[in-house]
């Protein structure tokens, strides 16, 4: 009982954290906006030659700032049709092979494909004996999420849950946090089968955002919510290699899963390897282009 009552000022705690960062990152504060920003861009290092508006003065509220836009040029994106490109800059804290419906989190943590994927077993199915790929954001990072290759959006998924930080401290202590955070799951089809590509929330992320929905959480609902973009729709959303397709407010991961037999990842990715938008991660094996 007393572990019960633990989780639940936790859970209630982490919610009301994050709503209120996420307020105060959106407030127009003036000087001190400017002087946040300021101290943000010293202490984590931000090479704002990179961002299109290098003015800070310009940015009105600290997430403004946070979401900035890069120069076009400084990610390019390698637009090989044999190649799938990272969705993100941050640290790859996992990637390798799907051991049948089995993901693993850090060491002796494991999780499946059916509790990430919020109980769908018709979409678990797809990935089974796949590879996956997951991507830490840390604060300093850019952070819109782009796409690994060109996809057809069938299916999104609002999955509530809790608000974890994903620290590597984290990774290695809490079991099963990817399924237990809350998460926002993209489905598409594309020319190397089935692709997922999952937001998933932390701690003081303020909001996850897709290009197509606009802001899915918050508020932060308490149960799973499903989207469905049928084929037949004229206004079908294809998305291409390399264009944004959402963007967290404060820092989070990324979840890539890829089908089996459609692609490799390189075998030049090491754990904790930092990577950019744009950079070759793997190569394709099978592919529907003729």
């Amino acid at each position: 009982m007393r572990r019960f009552k633990h989780y639940v000022i936790l859970y209630v705690l982490q919610k009301n954290i994050t709503t209120l960062v996420g307020y105060l990152s959106n407030c127009k504060l003036g000087f001190l906006t400017k002087l946040y920003i300021n101290i943000f861009v010293w202490f984590y290092k931000i090479n704002m030659h990179e961002a299109l508006e290098q003015n800070i003065s310009n940015y009105l509220t600290f997430n403004n700032f946070f979401i900035r836009y890069l120069k076009k040029d400084v990610r390019p994106i390698d637009l090989n049709i044999n190649v799938i490109t990272a969705p993100a800059d941050g640290q790859i804290s996992q990637f390798g092979n799907i051991n049948y419906n089995q993901l693993i989190q850090a060491k002796q943590y494991y999780y499946t494909l059916n509790e990430l994927l919020a109980g769908d077993n018709i979409m678990s199915s797809k990935f089974l004996n796949g590879q996956f790929i997951t991507t830490y954001l840390a604060p300093y990072n850019y952070h819109r999420v782009h796409m690994p290759y060109k996809g057809v959006l069938r299916e999104m998924i609002y999955v509530p849950g809790s608000l974890y930080s994903l620290s590597s401290h984290n990774l290695n202590k809490i079991s099963n946090i990817f399924t237990k955070n809350e998460r926002v799951i993209c489905y598409f089809d594309t020319d190397i089968g089935p692709m997922v590509q999952i937001l998933v929330g932390a701690i003081i992320v303020g909001s996850i955002e897709t290009v197509w929905a606009g802001i899915v959480t918050p508020p932060h609902k308490n149960k799973i919510h499903k989207w469905y973009y049928h084929s037949l729709n004229q206004n079908k959303i294809t998305l291409l290699k390399g264009q944004e397709m959402g963007l967290f407010k404060l820092g989070s991961t990324v979840i890539n899963l890829f089908a089996k037999k459609y692609i490799k990842l390189s075998k030049h990715l090491q754990l904790n390897d930092k990577i950019c938008v744009g950079q070759p991660l793997g190569n394709v094996l099978h592919s529907s282009i003729k």
